[in-house]
C-alpha cells in the first residue's frame, strides 16, 4: 500500500507540476506592456501607452517608425489571428490543423493567393514598400520578444512561422474573400434561372430593387410586373405539399455608416458614424490604436486597425474621418472559355489561341504527407469548374490584379479635405468599400473606395465569352470618374449595402446583390427625423431596433389567424395582439413574426423555382440569398401574398390562405418543442455565440476562451444588425477635430491572450450599448522602443 500511496503521489506531483510549467509558459506568452525594447530599424525613439481598455497609442517621428512599433504590438496580442489571416488566403492552414482543413485549402488555392502576393509587393512603390518592410520587422521582433510562443502554438503543439511582407497582402485579401463574390456564384446562378425559367419570370423574383429602396442620389427603381398565367404558370400537384421548411437565412456581410453636414450641428462640425457588421469572434476583426507623428508631416489619427497591415482602417486624423460599409457592386465576372477543338489546353482570345498554364499546387499537410492541387490559369483569372452544361469557364476578379490590392492606404490617413479624402479612396487597393466621409470645415462626401473595373460588350450579370476584340474588362475607371457625392443639398450621406446611386454612376459600380434596402431606408429616415445632430444623436440611430420592415408581415399574420379556432393558431394571433415592435430581447411578437415570414418566403421561392432544382437540386432560397440573388425578394413575394395570383401559388397548397396558415402552424410547431410558446422571446434565439476559433476544436477550453453568451437585441433589416455571431465589429462616431466629444464600441476586447486583463474588457459595453470614449483614456502601461539591436529589458 505504501508503493501504491508513494506512486499515487509521485504521480499528482507530475501533473502539478506538468500545470504549473503549462501556467507559466502560458503567462511567459504575454504581450510585454512596459520596459525599453531596441528595434533595429528604428529612425528614432517612439513610446507606446495603453490605457485602462489596452488601447494603444504610438508616438514616434515618422510613418515607417510607427508602422514598425505597430507591427510589433500587433504581433504580441494577436500574432495567431493575424496567422489564420494569411494562412486561408493563401490556402495554408492545413500545415496547421492538418487533414480537417484540406478542402478549405484546396477551395482557396484557386486564387494562387501567395503567388499573387508576390506580385503585388512587384508593383508596390519604394514609400509603401519601406512601410511594409518596417511593419513586418516589428511582427517579427514583438514575435521574437515574447517570453514563450504564443499560447495558441502551446496547445496546438506547433511553432509560428515569420511574418514575411507579401503576408500583410494575404491578410488584405482574406478581406477581399471575406467581402467579395471569390468565385463569380451569383454570376452563375442568375445564368441558371435564365436558362431554366422564363425571363419575365426570373425579372420578377430578382429584381435590381424593392420599394424599400433609399438611395442618396437617384430614384426608387420601378417594380417589375407579375407575370401573367400565359408568361409561367404553377401547376397544381398537391402530391408535392410540402410542410413549411426553415425560414430564410438572413445573414449578410455589411454595414451601417452615414455623415452629417456641418449646417446640422451646433458647432458647425460634420459628424461621420460608422458601424461595420462582420463576423463576430474571438478576438475581434480589429484592433484599437493611435498614431501619433511629429516630424516633418504631423499626424494624430485615431480608430481602429487591422491585424496583419500597418494602416488604419477607419477612424479620424483631426481634419477628416471615414467609415467604410461593403459596396456589394459587381466584381467578379464569369468567363465562358472557347476551347480549341483540336488541343484542351488551348482557348481563344482576342489575340488568338492561347495554352492556359497550369500548376501543381503543394499544400503541407500537418502529421500527413503534402497534397497536390492542380489550378490551371488563363489571361483573365483561374479555371473554374465547368458548370452544369459541361462549358468551360474561369474568374476575373479584381482581386486577382496586382495594381486593385494594397495593403498600405497612407495617402487616406494623412488626407486634409474631402476632395484629399476622395481621391485617396478612389485609388485605394481595398475591397471596394462605400466610404462616407466628413471634414473639420464642415463639409461630407461618398465614394467607391477601391478600384472599379471598365466593362464594354457583354452583360455583366451573366457569364460570357470574352474572346472577341473589345469584349471584357478594357481597363480601370480613372479616379476623376468614380461615382461620388459631395455635399448633397438635404446634408445627409448614409449607406447600409444597399444601392446608393442610379443612372451612370450605378452602371459603373454593377449589381453585385444588394442589401435590401429597408435598412437603409430606416437610418435615412431617423437623419431626416430632425434638423440638429450631436454626436450622441448618432448612437441612438446606431442602437435603433424597431421593426418597422416587419409591420405589415404582424398585421397579415394576424389577419390570417382571425378567428381561427385551431388552439395554435389562436395563441399565435393573440401573442401578436399586444406585440412589441422591435427585436429586443423580451419581444415574443417580433420573434413570431419573423419566423413566420422566413417561412412564407421560403414557401413561395422554392414554389416559383422549382424547375431550376430539376437542374440543381440543392437550390432553394438559401442558396439564392448566398448567391445575391434572392436579397431583393421581399419585394415580389409581398406582392404574392398581397395580391395572391392562383398561377403562381407553391404546387402545394390550394389558395395562398393554406400557404399562409402552414407557415404559422411551422412557427407554432417549432418554437414550442422550446417550451411555451409564450416564453420565446427573441432573446432566446438571438443569444450570442461570439468564439475563438480553437474553442469549436477543443471545447474544453471554450469556457475559457469564449464570451458569455447573451441576449442580444437587433435583427437583420433595421440598423442595430444583430445575430449570433453576426453584427457591429465596431462603432463609432466622431466629428473630425473634436474627437474628445466621440464614442466608440468594441465586442470582445483589444487583447488575444486570455489571461491578459484587456481580453475581454469594452465588450459589456458593446452588448448594453453604452458610450464609452473614442479616444484612448488614461496611461496605465507605457514602453519606449529605441533605435538598436533588439532586445528584451
Amino acid at each position: 500500500m505504501r508503493i501504491l500511496r508513494t506512486a499515487a503521489l509521485a504521480g499528482l506531483l507530475l501533473v502539478i507540476a506538468a500545470s504549473v510549467g503549462i501556467w507559466f509558459t502560458l503567462r511567459a506568452s504575454l504581450p510585454r506592456l512596459d520596459g525599453i525594447v531596441a528595434l533595429g530599424q528604428l529612425e528614432g525613439p517612439v513610446s507606446g501607452h495603453r490605457d485602462p481598455s489596452g488601447v494603444v497609442t504610438l508616438n514616434g517621428r515618422s510613418r515607417a517608425d510607427l508602422a514598425q512599433a505597430t507591427g510589433f504590438v500587433h504581433a504580441q496580442e494577436r500574432f495567431f489571428q493575424m496567422d489564420l489571416s494569411r494562412r486561408r488566403a493563401a490556402g495554408e492552414l492545413a500545415a496547421l490543423f492538418g487533414t480537417a482543413a484540406l478542402d478549405a485549402d484546396r477551395g482557396y488555392r484557386l486564387h494562387r493567393f501567395r503567388h499573387r502576393a508576390r506580385r503585388v509587393l512587384e508593383h508596390a512603390g519604394p514609400a509603401d514598400r519601406a512601410l511594409l518592410d518596417a511593419y513586418t520587422d516589428g511582427v517579427n521582433a514583438g514575435l521574437a520578444d515574447l517570453g514563450a510562443r504564443p499560447w495558441e502554438y502551446f496547445v496546438l503543439g506547433a511553432s509560428p512561422e515569420p511574418w514575411r511582407p507579401e503576408d500583410s497582402v494575404l491578410v488584405m485579401y482574406s478581406m477581399f474573400l471575406e467581402l467579395n463574390d471569390s468565385r463569380g456564384d451569383r454570376d452563375s446562378a442568375i445564368d441558371l434561372l435564365y436558362r431554366t425559367l422564363p425571363a419575365d419570370l426570373v425579372d420578377f423574383i430578382a429584381p435590381a430593387g424593392t420599394g424599400w429602396d433609399a438611395p442618396v442620389a437617384g430614384a426608387t427603381l420601378p417594380a417589375p410586373t407579375v407575370p401573367p398565367p400565359e408568361v409561367f404558370t404553377l401547376a397544381r400537384e398537391p402530391a408535392k405539399r410540402l410542410s413549411a421548411g426553415p425560414p430564410l437565412p438572413e445573414g449578410l456581410p455589411g454595414s451601417n455608416n452615414w455623415a452629417v453636414s456641418g449646417g446640422m450641428t451646433a458647432h458647425g462640425g460634420a459628424i461621420v458614424a460608422n458601424d461595420m457588421h462582420l463576423t463576430l469572434r474571438v478576438p475581434n476583426t480589429f484592433f484599437r490604436l493611435r498614431l501619433e507623428q511629429t516630424g516633418d508631416t504631423p499626424l494624430a489619427i485615431t480608430g481602429v486597425s487591422l491585424p496583419g497591415v500597418p494602416h488604419m482602417v477607419a477612424g479620424s486624423n483631426g481634419h477628416v474621418a471615414w467609415g467604410l460599409t461593403n459596396s456589394y457592386g459587381d466584381w467578379t465576372d464569369v468567363v465562358l472559355l472557347e476551347m480549341d477543338p483540336a488541343d484542351p489546353d488551348r482557348y481563344r482570345t482576342p489575340d488568338g489561341w492561347r495554352h492556359q498554364s497550369c500548376v501543381d499546387e503543394e499544400i503541407i499537410v500537418a502529421k500527413g504527407a503534402p497534397e497536390f492541387e492542380r489550378v490551371c490559369e488563363t489571361v483573365w483569372g483561374p479555371r473554374l469548374p465547368d458548370d452544369d452544361l459541361g462549358r468551360p469557364r474561369a474568374l476575373s476578379w479584381i482581386a486577382h490584379q496586382p495594381e486593385a490590392v494594397s495593403p498600405v492606404l497612407r495617402d487616406l490617413e494623412t488626407a486634409r479635405n474631402i476632395e484629399a479624402v476622395m481621391d485617396a479612396a478612389n485609388r485605394a487597393g481595398v475591397p471596394p468599400q462605400n466610404l462616407v466621409a466628413a471634414d473639420s470645415g464642415g463639409r461630407i462626401g461618398w465614394t467607391i473606395a477601391g478600384r472599379i473595373p471598365v466593362r464594354s460588350g457583354y452583360d455583366p450579370d451573366r457569364p460570357a465569352s470574352w474572346a472577341s476584340p473589345g469584349v471584357g474588362w478594357t481597363g480601370w475607371l480613372d479616379a476623376t470618374d468614380h461615382p461620388r457625392i459631395v455635399d448633397p443639398p438635404g446634408g445627409r450621406i448614409w449607406t447600409a449595402n444597399a444601392r446608393v446611386v442610379g443612372g451612370d454612376g450605378l452602371a459603373a459600380i454593377g449589381d453585385g446583390g444588394y442589401a435590401l434596402g429597408a435598412r437603409a431606408a430606416q437610418i435615412r429616415d431617423g437623419l431626416r427625423s430632425r434638423e440638429r445632430f450631436s454626436v450622441a444623436d448618432m448612437l441612438a440611430i446606431q442602437l435603433d431596433d424597431r421593426a418597422l420592415f416587419l409591420r405589415r408581415w404582424r398585421e397579415l399574420a394576424m389577419e390570417v389567424t382571425s378567428g381561427d379556432s385551431e388552439p395554435g393558431r389562436a395563441r399565435f394571433n393573440a401573442l401578436l395582439t399586444n406585440w412589441e415592435p422591435r427585436a429586443s430581447i423580451s419581444s415574443v411578437g417580433y420573434r413570431l413574426v419573423h419566423e413566420f415570414r422566413g417561412r412564407v418566403l421560403a414557401l413561395v421561392f422554392e414554389g416559383l423555382t422549382g424547375p431550376v432544382r430539376e437542374v440543381e437540386p440543392g437550390f432553394g432560397l438559401k442558396e439564392g440569398f448566398r448567391y445575391g440573388v434572392g436579397r431583393q425578394f421581399e419585394g415580389p413575394a409581398w406582392r404574392l401574398v398581397s395580391e395572391r395570383p392562383a398561377h403562381l401559388l407553391h404546387p402545394g397548397y390550394q389558395d395562398w390562405d393554406e400557404l399562409l396558415l402552414a407557415a404559422v402552424d411551422a412557427t407554432v410547431a417549432a418554437l414550442s418543442e422550446e417550451g411555451d410558446l409564450a416564453e420565446q422571446t427573441w432573446g432566446r434565439k438571438n443569444t450570442s455565440a461570439i468564439r475563438h476559433p480553437l474553442s469549436g476544436t477543443l471545447p474544453w477550453l471554450s469556457r475559457w476562451l469564449d464570451m458569455v453568451s447573451e441576449p442580444l437585441a437587433g435583427a437583420t433589416h433595421m440598423p442595430r444588425v444583430q445575430q449570433s455571431s453576426f453584427g457591429a465589429s465596431e462603432r463609432f462616431a466622431v466629428s473630425p477635430g473634436r474627437e474628445e466629444e466621440g464614442y466608440f464600441h468594441m465586442p470582445t476586447g483589444q487583447s488575444g491572450h486570455p489571461l491578459s486583463p484587456f481580453y475581454r474588457d469594452g465588450h459589456e459595453a458593446w452588448v448594453k450599448g453604452a458610450a464609452t470614449p473614442f479616444l484612448p483614456g488614461e496611461t496605465i502601461a507605457s514602453i519606449r522602443f529605441v533605435p538598436g539591436r533588439s532586445t528584451r529589458q
